[in-house]
């Protein structure tokens, strides 16, 4: 957390192809979540950012985990992340994200700002009262 930009990751898409952080559309706020597709509070975060999905349009997602590729698949398409165009999500091969943040606990929320600098981490998710504000 030395370094206030974010991370130049690289994860591996459903389609086999990879995401880095420059593709990601710019000048809009990230939100990078490292979490595990079996973990009940990372499901419990993506179903309060769908619900909340009409004020966070304009936010990138990011989601990464470590697990088995058909895993993630399945978390992002059973809840409905996949519906969304400014939802990614792949697999960390190299176990980059979670050394970068020491991650302890998921879901792991790092919040971006447009311009890619560093604004606040959560360690074990982030309620939609702290997160939205962040993300104007």
């Amino acid at each position: 957390k030395k370094d206030n930009h974010m991370p130049a990751f690289r994860i591996q898409k459903f389609d086999e192809s990879w995401l880095t952080r420059d593709q990601l559309p710019k000048n809009v706020p990230t939100v990078i979540i490292y979490f595990s597709p079996d973990c009940a509070h990372c499901k419990h975060e993506a179903r309060e950012i769908v619900k909340n999905i009409d004020k966070l349009k304009n936010v990138n997602f990011v989601w990464i985990s470590y697990k088995e590729m058909e895993l993630i698949k399945e978390f992002f398409y059973v809840l409905d992340l996949y519906k969304y165009p400014n939802m990614y999500a792949g697999r960390d091969p190299k176990y980059m994200v979670p050394a970068f943040y020491r991650v302890k606990f998921t879901p792991f929320v790092a919040v971006y700002d447009k311009k890619g600098l560093f604004v606040k981490a959560f360690d074990g998710g982030a309620e939609m009262p702290q997160l939205l504000p962040l993300l104007k």
